[in-house]
């Protein structure tokens, strides 16, 4: 085999993969369906990737606490460089002097070195043992947090999906409205030149075809804003551009699912429920710490040291002298007496926790109701679906009906204005019915969690 070939290959694959990858990541434009807005934005949304940084922050502080029961070995070097030498009155008749007097002498070297090393041992303390518990707890929150994180960007994604598909589908509506009012207005106009239409019709369907221009432009203003909503919820710098691969009309029939309405509410799936239940057991935690200040504490330690002196700096020197020393113990603490102070304390994180405890209770209770409000709101939705969606077609009709007897002189302009008008507004009804759709069931997946974001246990 001819392997100078191989290399040749494999560099030129790794290659173009990390071209392609700085070409993925550095992209100018983006296009999606709804659910590859979901996807891209679960991985790229500001807030999506912090919660996921969360949890590795509650990774490492479960570690920081786990290592303090570890053993831990300290280290440290001391040199002292005495400028003065302390002096010691020693009795001169201990050198042949005269009684009563003293002589000075200096017992400390002029120069010292120390080297320790320290093994630390907790045995027992209830804190810690507290403390492993409430690191886990927190490390479940994070998770949680993370899942509750992640269905309300999705909730966003979708919201500002729907609203971008909402604003393009209003401006197509005007733009044939305006087409088809402007095409009146220039057969009106013609007519009434001639003699056979009156001013006042001429002057109706400007006022309309004015109103129209406005709204027209008004649109295209909210496209771009809701585009931009959409980018900031996706992660994705606003100066880049988005395009959506699906349309308003059939993203609300995919999201029709009547099916919906018979799903069951399980309290332990929903997001709220488990941040709830987290800061119940995190007040428990709290505690059961305060009642295991109580309890004695004990530790061990070894240490070995060596240290050196002289009046010249010889401690680099090969053959300086060094003497060991090494001491070990235990250290056993005990609460004895805190004038109450420890018992208050105690108390206090009792009532706390009873606090949470009625705390979940109303969450519980909260989350039933949105259930309960969120499932009434999907389905009023589907209701007004079909409902605008059969006025549409009423009000296309009726207005068909006056554009005829218009031309024909049975219908003044006036009555076609309403026509027109009513027209308008159903149209407007029937579009907001459909992102209505989209975004209750949104709203009812949030609170069932039916992406399913839950923690792993």
């Amino acid at each position: 085999m001819n392997y100078k070939s191989l290399y040749i290959w494999v560099f030129c694959v790794l290659a173009f993969a990390k071209a392609y990858s700085q070409q993925a990541t550095n992209q100018d434009s983006y296009s999606f369906t709804l659910e590859e807005a979901v996807t891209y934005g679960l991985e790229n949304n500001y807030q999506a990737i912090n919660a996921k940084r969360d949890i590795a922050k509650a990774l490492k502080q479960k570690w920081e606490t786990t290592a303090t029961g570890l053993p831990q070995i300290d280290g440290s070097a001391n040199y002292n460089y005495q400028i003065k030498q302390p002096i010691t009155p020693l009795p001169a008749e201990l050198v042949g002097g005269a009684p009563g007097t003293f002589v000075p002498v200096t017992f400390s070297p002029k120069q010292s070195a120390t080297l320790t090393a320290t093994l630390r041992q907790l045995i027992f303390d209830g804190s810690y043992i507290v403390a492993l518990e409430a690191s886990k707890t927190f490390l479940d929150f994070s998770e949680n947090a993370n899942n509750k994180t992640k269905l309300e960007v999705r909730k966003g994604i979708i919201n500002a999906y729907g609203g971008v598909l909402l604003t393009q589908e209003n401006i197509s509506i005007i733009e044939r409205n305006l087409e088809t009012l402007t095409k009146n207005l220039n057969e009106t106009t013609k007519i009434y030149e001639n003699g056979l239409a009156e001013e006042e019709d001429v002057e109706q369907l400007k006022i309309t075809k004015s109103q129209l221009e406005n709204q027209l432009n008004s649109a295209r203003r909210q496209e771009d804003i809701a585009t931009d909503m959409l980018k900031l919820a996706l992660g994705i710098d606003l100066q880049k551009s988005v395009s959506l691969k699906e349309n308003l009309a059939s993203l609300a029939l995919k999201n029709m699912d009547p099916s919906m309405t018979t799903n069951t509410l399980e309290l332990e799936k929903n997001a709220d429920y488990n941040i709830a239940s987290n800061f119940t057991e995190q007040r428990r935690l709290e505690y059961k710490l305060e009642r295991a200040k109580a309890l004695p504490t004990l530790s061990g330690f070894v240490n070995y040291g060596v240290n050196s002196f002289n009046d010249d700096f010889t401690f680099l020197d090969g053959d300086n002298k060094w003497f060991g020393q090494s001491v070990a113990g235990i250290s056993l603490s005990v609460p004895i007496f805190s004038s109450l102070g420890r018992q208050a304390r105690t108390d206090r994180a009792k009532i706390a926790w009873d606090q949470s405890i009625t705390d979940l209770d109303r969450t519980k209770e909260e989350i039933r109701l949105n259930y309960q409000t969120a499932l009434n709101n999907y389905q009023i939705a589907i209701d007004n679906y079909s409902t605008s969606r059969d006025n549409l077609q009423l009000a296309e009709r009726i207005e068909n009906k006056n554009q005829i007897k218009f031309r024909e002189g049975l219908a003044t302009s006036f009555d076609l204005r309403q026509a027109q008008t009513q027209l308008y507004s159903t149209q407007s009804t029937y579009l907001q019915s459909m992102y209505d759709v989209i975004n209750e069931k949104a709203n009812l997946e949030t609170i069932l969690n039916t992406p399913e974001f839950t923690t792993q246990k």
